[in-house]
């Protein structure tokens, strides 16, 4: 017979003696990891509380930004959903420049979290996190899509997001557009 690599398919005790055929000179590699999906509740609950962060920040720097610059909401005793409205629909300077500034805050945070770290703080705290295709942490470029997508899911009115909910992969639009899913930790 031949010598044999200790790497080396077994063979069956009938082709012992023979040389090895192509198949059986196949090395196995590593086993393929396991990686478990997270659902949308999972993921609605880290969006909750990333959201428990950026929106104070958005908040305090658009209070800054109107006393520096003395632009300021209208007064109005009822703040309800049509005085928001009413604000976004007119092209209101202060409504617009918080919203401006509350895209750019939100968009740094997942930029610099999904690029760093691979997980928001709110994913963390639901232990889950970002990999790509290949199982591996989201590259600076695979960030900067998924954050984009962020923003694709805000222009459908978070149709986006909803999606992940009936997607048999759970991923949303960010995840399809950067290739990437979100995991159990």
């Amino acid at each position: 017979g031949t010598p044999r690599e200790a790497d080396d398919v077994e063979k069956p005790a009938a082709e012992s003696n023979s040389k090895p055929s192509a198949a059986a000179r196949v090395k196995r590699g590593p086993a393929a990891a396991t990686y478990y999906v997270a659902g949308f509740w999972r993921r609605l609950g880290g969006a909750c509380i990333d959201l428990a962060i950026i929106l104070p920040v958005s908040l305090l720097l658009g209070w800054i930004a109107g006393a520096v610059s003395g632009i300021h909401l209208p007064a109005s005793r009822h703040r309800g959903i049509d005085f928001w409205l009413d604000l976004f629909l007119a092209n209101d300077p202060a409504f617009v420049g918080w919203l401006g500034l509350t895209i750019a805050v939100g968009c740094i945070y997942l930029m610099v979290f999904q690029s760093t770290m691979a997980r928001t703080l709110g994913m963390r705290a639901t232990k889950t996190r970002i990999i790509d295709v290949y199982g591996d942490p989201p590259t600076l470029a695979r960030a900067a899509l998924r954050t984009f997508g962020y923003l694709v899911g805000l222009a459908t009115l978070g149709l986006g997001f909803v999606w992940l909910g009936f997607d048999s992969e759970k991923r949303g639009v960010q995840d399809w557009i950067a290739k990437t899913y979100v995991i159990k930790n």
